[in-house]
């Protein structure tokens, strides 16, 4: 819930995004994590391919570790999170990223930076980032009403983009002025920023008492059974998990493929990026708009249908600066469709899921999309020295295709408004017996009806 000291919790006032200084906060420091992590992903590659001279299984390698932590803590880290306070364990996680990775700049000093320290760092900052993210997403429907939560992930997913531009600009012209390894300074510094804003929200938490807590395994169980339970967050969660996939094996090649095949150089290869978080921060904001006129089940299966078709220029590019203009427009489109899908599905199940399962229903999703991810980033590896590099990213094209048949395949196709809130109060024990029946019936067109979803090149929507 909102501040009490928030002007637009008092009666009458008309409610305000910005009026909220918890969620100014929040934002201010997300953002600002935001653009660190775009200097990295920009400046990483960069740094492995051109500095050290990384091999495709090399490259695929260290994605396998820094997805590998999310994939084995979040389920975890999500029940955690619901234990302890979230500003607490989305501050450690930071601090820790921000210690790790400024042990690159110290060893390039030193001349003693290696990959085996990069794929040590990638380990560590997705441990801590599972850490952070699983109490980090979840602790939005306390900072806001209910009725905001669209509109505060549809500016949240805008800023976030603009903030990826600005960081893969920056990571650019960083990587230009002081080379690629003192570049992710500029990282360092966003985590510390992050930490400082989170350290000032001052809206109260109530972690249970050590006495109510059952088994860590117990409740990751519960949290397990509620999407199960529920078919809007199972189908959703599917639809994030398949996409997630597919994009990982696409990502893992993606850099190495413009850096080395199409001869992109590094500022083209920081300018790429950050044009084409331009389209995520316009699919974000028109999100809302996107989903009142169209319907958001309509809106998500149109998005998806289009994201394999953003691939093509990818795979039909050769060296030169048309094709740099195309695939930076290709991007633009794709992650505006990506941000645009994933802000109304994340809205959905924020929207429908009780208070006291918002982080373990979070981590079910992040589990499920980050187990994805180094599976998928193994499998680039093994593809890309076994039959080529764009052979596998044409794989990857046509597994994108799988998110949107199971979309077309559910009820959620034609769901026409936001589904409301439900029942407040966290569920008990009893509740996770039998999968729970959708409460919110209505809302969802029923099956029978006619007319039966970095920094990263995601699915813009987040797990």
């Amino acid at each position: 819930m909102p501040s009490s000291t928030d002007p637009s919790s008092l009666p009458g006032a008309r409610p305000s995004l910005w009026r909220h200084r918890n969620f100014r906060r929040y934002l201010t420091g997300q953002a600002a994590s935001v653009t660190g992590s775009s200097i990295s992903t920009m400046v990483i590659p960069v740094l492995a391919v051109l500095e050290l001279d990384a091999t495709t299984a090399e490259i695929a390698w260290l994605t396998f570790l820094g997805q590998l932590p999310p994939a084995l803590l979040a389920l975890h880290a999500g029940a955690l999170a619901d234990r302890h306070a979230k500003r607490k364990q989305m501050i450690t996680g930071t601090l820790v990223s921000a210690a790790a990775l400024a042990s690159v700049p110290v060893a390039a000093a030193l001349d003693r930076l290696s990959l085996t320290q990069l794929m040590v760092v990638a380990a560590v900052q997705g441990a801590a980032g599972a850490v952070h993210d699983a109490a980090a997403i979840s602790l939005l429907p306390s900072l806001v009403d209910r009725s905001l939560i669209q509109r505060s992930n549809s500016r949240i997913g805008g800023l976030f983009a603009v903030a990826a531009t600005a960081g893969s600009n920056l990571g650019a012209a960083l990587t230009a002025l002081l080379g690629p390894a003192r570049a992710l300074l500029g990282d360092v510094l966003s985590y510390l920023i992050s930490a400082w804003c989170t350290a000032r929200i001052q809206t109260p938490e109530s972690p249970r008492p050590a006495a109510e807590c059952r088994r860590l395994h117990t409740e990751i169980g519960e949290g397990l059974r509620y999407v199960h339970g529920d078919h809007r967050l199972r189908t959703l969660t599917l639809v994030n998990a398949t996409t997630s996939s597919a994009l990982a094996l696409l990502n893992t090649l993606w850099a190495l493929y413009l850096l080395r095949s199409l001869a992109m150089s590094a500022t083209a290869f920081g300018v790429v990026l950050g044009f084409g978080a331009l389209g995520a921060a316009a699919g974000a904001l028109a999100a809302p708009s996107l989903a009142a006129r169209y319907g958001p089940g309509p809106m998500m299966l149109a998005a998806l249908a289009i994201t394999p078709l953003t691939q093509l220029p990818l795979l039909l590019a050769s060296p030169g600066l048309a094709w740099q203009v195309a695939i930076g427009a290709a991007l633009l489109l794709q992650l505006a469709c990506a941000a645009a899908a994933g802000t109304t599905q994340r809205s959905i199940r924020q929207v429908v899921t009780a208070d006291g399962m918002q982080t373990r229903m979070q981590a079910v999703s992040t589990w499920l999309t980050s187990g994805a991810r180094p599976v998928a980033a193994l499998l680039a590896g093994g593809l890309g020295t076994w039959i080529g590099v764009r052979p596998t990213l044409i794989i990857g094209t046509c597994l994108l295709l799988v998110p949107l048949v199971v979309l077309y395949r559910s009820p959620l196709r034609t769901l026409r408004e936001m589904p409301g809130s439900p029942a407040a109060g966290p569920p008990s024990a009893d509740t996770f017996a039998q999968p729970a029946p959708s409460p919110l019936g209505p809302a969802v067109p029923n099956p029978a009806a006619p007319g039966d979803e970095r920094h990263d090149r995601s699915s813009g929507g987040g797990p």
